[in-house]
Formats: structure tokens, sequence, C-alpha cells
């Protein structure tokens, strides 16, 4: 097993220096999400109950569209220099290959994540410091990473792929955007850990399902 995650974190790693090289995904990403946010918290007013109502889609709207865009570039760099074909030949099981795209599109999310939430928190008037909020974040954002490396992969050669990323991915992960939106609306009430539950079992069922769904359909979608 150690020797299994020693390979993904290989391929993370290389991801990750990358991506500090260039900053090709955070910057363009943090850009459209933050603009999301501020156009919308012109658009309401902060201090109204219609803000409060509508605070939890618009945080969700920012982090799906900006995790779409990042989405389309997690091969950008095998699929631009043509070096897919050598990470295919490199002795490590094609699972192997997917865990660490996985992990680069997770952790690269988070980032996202950490600084648009502490500026929809300021921009809406609410309070910055809320654990709930984070974990909720966190697993919708694992459900949703999976799946969207799965189609990252599977559009990666064609000529459609910014548009066919989002058709094909969107209503997959529908259900994890619709739970994380309630749950969000319920922790942004305050209620209590019992009343989001539910919201909480399906994120929970939808990441193991499209985990395993996704590892076992690698294979296949990145062969020729």
């Amino acid at each position: 097993m150690k020797g299994v995650w020693r390979k993904v974190s290989v391929i993370f790693w290389k991801d990750a220096i990358n991506e500090l090289r260039t900053k090709e995904i955070i910057g363009s990403v943090l850009v459209f999400a933050l603009l999301v946010l501020v156009i919308f918290s012109f658009t309401f007013n902060p201090s109204s109950g219609t803000a409060k109502l509508v605070a939890p889609g618009i945080l969700w709207v920012s982090f799906t569209f900006s995790g779409v865009l990042g989405l389309n570039r997690v091969f950008s760099v095998e699929r631009d220099n043509s070096h897919m074909e050598g990470l295919k030949l490199c002795p490590v099981e094609r699972s192997v290959i997917y865990w660490g795209k996985l992990l680069s599109s997770f952790i690269f999310m988070l980032a996202i994540e950490i600084i648009i939430t502490p500026i929809f928190l300021i921009l809406f008037n609410l309070p910055l410091f809320m654990p709930r909020l984070a974990l909720i974040i966190v697993m919708a954002t694992a459900g949703f990473a999976s799946v969207g490396t799965l189609f990252s992969a599977l559009a990666m050669n064609t000529r459609a792929r910014d548009i066919l990323v989002p058709i094909l991915f969107l209503p997959i992960v529908v259900p994890v955007i619709i739970a994380g939106v309630e749950a969000t609306a319920l922790t942004l009430e305050g209620r209590a850990w019992g009343d989001m539950s539910t919201w909480l079992q399906i994120i929970v069922a939808c990441d193991i399902i499209y985990l395993v769904a996704a590892t076992l359909a690698f294979d296949f979608v990145i062969e020729e």
C-alpha cells in the first residue's frame, strides 16, 4: 500500500510543481471565482434577508464553475506536450494515474476554496469561523473532483473538450452540488448536525459511488 501511495504522490507532485511554476490553473480559476462573488455581492445587499437566502447558492455557483474551469486543465500538460502516452507506459496500474490526478484536482480546488470562502463570508457579513462549513466543502469537493477527473480524461483528446466536460460532468455531479447547497444553507442558519444529516449522507454516498466507479472506468477511458 505504501508503494501505491508513493506512486500516486509522484504524479501529484509532478502536477503541483508544474502549477507552481506556471500558475496556469490557480491564477485563472481564482480570478473567475472572485469575479462571480463580487458580482453577486453587488447584486444583493449583504444585510438583506434575500442575500442570506441566496448566499449558499452563490457560494456553490462560484465553486462549481471555477471547478469546471480548473478540471478542463487537469490533463493539459499531457495533452499539449503529447505526454499521455509516456504516462500510460509507466509501470503502474491505470488506477494509480487516476488517483494521482484526482489528488491534484482535489488539492487545487481546495486551494481555491480556501481563498474564496473567507472572502464570501466577509462580503455577506457571515462569521469567519465555521468548521462545519469547511467539512461540507471538503466532502463535496471530493466527489466533485473524483468524477470531474474522469470526465476530464474522457474529453482530453476531443476538439470540443471545453464544452464537452461541463455537458457530461454537471448532470452527474448535480446530487453533490444540491446536497452541498442545502447543507451549507442549514449551516449558515446555525442549525444542528441532525438537521443536515440527510444531506451529509447523500454527499458521502455520492463520494463513494463516484470514487469506485471512476477508478474502475478510468482504465477504459484513457484508451484510444
